[in-house]
C-alpha cells in the first residue's frame, strides 16, 4: 500500500491542484491524509509520519506539497521500481549531487522530470531537463543515486518512516528535504532520483521569507560540518569563509539591482513607437528576400 500525505494551508490549492494529482494515481488501497497545518512544515511531516509507521502492509509514504500535480498515470510503478533496492530511503523527481547547503542549485542536478508552472505576467512553464523525455538530454543527465532530492514531492521508504524525523529546530519551512536526505545517508541508505513528472504550480518568487531561508542555511550548516562529505564546509576558516558569504552576497544584491534595470529599459524600448516600426521592417525584408 502506498500512503499520501499532505500538510495543507490552502483548501483551494489542495483542491485545484495536489487532489488532481491524487485522483489519477492513487491505488483503491491507498490511504490519503490531510492534516491542516499548523507550525511548521517538520512538524506536520513528522504527524503524519506518525500516523502511518505502524502500517503493516505499508510500501512508501509521499509526501507533498498542495500545490503540486502528479501527471504520471503509473506513478506508483514507478516508486516500487526506485524502491526495489531496499537500500533506498528516499526517493525524489529532482536529484543533485554535490550540494554543499540548503541551496542545492549550487551543486549538480543531475535529473528534474518537473515543471514549474507560474501564473504571473500572463503564466507559463519552466520545465526541468527530464520533463520531455528523451528531447535533446544532455550528457550528464540521470536517474538514480543522488547526494539530495527537492522536497515538494519526497517519497520515503517503510524503513525511513520509521526511522527517520525531520529536524524540527531548523525552523519552519526551508531545509527540511536536504535535512532528511542526509540523516538517510549518514545511516548508509541510499537517496535516489526517478523519472515520474510533476507540475509545481508555485510563483516566480522562489523565496518570500528570506529571513528564514538564512536561518534554515545557517543551522543546516552548522548540524552537518564536518559529519558528511563536504556539507557546509569552504576553505579557509570561519572569518575567511564569512567575509567571502559576506562578499557574494553583496556582489549579489549588485546583480539583482542591474536586471531590475536591464529588464525596465526592455520594457521601455518595447513601449517606444521605433522598436515597433524597426521590429515591421525587419519582417518586411524577411519576405522581401524570401519572395525572391
Amino acid at each position: 500500500m502506498i500512503a499520501f500525505g499532505c500538510a495543507m494551508t490552502s483548501p483551494d490549492k489542495y483542491e485545484a491542484f495536489a487532489k488532481s494529482g491524487i485522483d489519477l494515481v492513487a491505488e483503491p488501497d491507498s490511504k490519503i491524509h490531510l492534516y491542516r497545518s499548523k507550525g511548521s512544515i517538520f512538524r506536520n511531516y513528522n504527524m503524519i509520519l506518525d500516523l502511518v509507521k505502524d502500517e503493516p502492509d505499508l510500501e512508501a509514504l509521499v509526501l507533498f506539497h498542495q500545490d503540486s500535480e502528479i501527471v504520471e498515470p503509473d506513478f506508483c510503478d514507478r516508486i516500487r521500481a526506485a524502491m526495489a533496492d531496499p537500500e533506498v530511503a528516499i526517493v525524489g523527481c529532482i536529484g543533485v549531487v554535490g550540494a554543499r547547503s540548503i541551496a542545492y542549485w549550487e551543486g549538480s542536478e543531475v535529473w528534474g522530470s518537473f515543471t514549474h508552472r507560474y501564473y504571473e505576467y500572463g503564466g507559463g512553464d519552466i520545465p526541468g531537463l527530464g520533463w520531455q523525455r528523451g528531447a535533446h538530454m544532455p550528457p550528464y543527465a540521470r536517474t538514480g543515486e543522488v547526494d539530495t532530492v527537492d522536497g515538494f514531492v519526497l517519497c520515503l521508504s517503510p524503513w525511513a518512516v520509521r526511522n527517520l524525523r525531520f529536524d524540527e529546530t531548523l525552523g519552519k519551512l526551508h531545509g527540511y528535504d536536504l535535512d532528511i536526505c542526509l540523516q538517510a545517508r549518514e545511516q548508509g541508505k541510499k537517496v535516489v532520483v526517478a523519472d515520474f513528472r510533476v507540475i509545481h504550480h508555485h510563483s516566480l518568487a522562489l523565496i518570500n521569507d528570506v529571513d528564514g531561508w538564512v536561518e534554515a542555511h545557517m543551522k543546516v550548516a552548522e548540524k552537518w560540518d564536518g559529519r558528511m562529505g563536504m556539507v557546509g564546509q569552504e576553505p579557509g576558516d570561519w572569518k575567511e569563509r564569512a567575509r567571502r558569504a559576506e562578499a557574494r552576497a553583496e556582489a549579489e544584491k549588485m546583480i539583482a539591482g542591474a536586471n531590475v534595470y536591464i529588464a525596465q529599459a526592455r520594457v521601455n524600448e518595447a513601449r517606444r513607437p521605433s522598436y515597433w516600426l524597426h521590429a515591421l521592417m525587419r519582417k518586411i525584408r524577411r519576405r522581401v528576400k524570401v519572395s525572391f
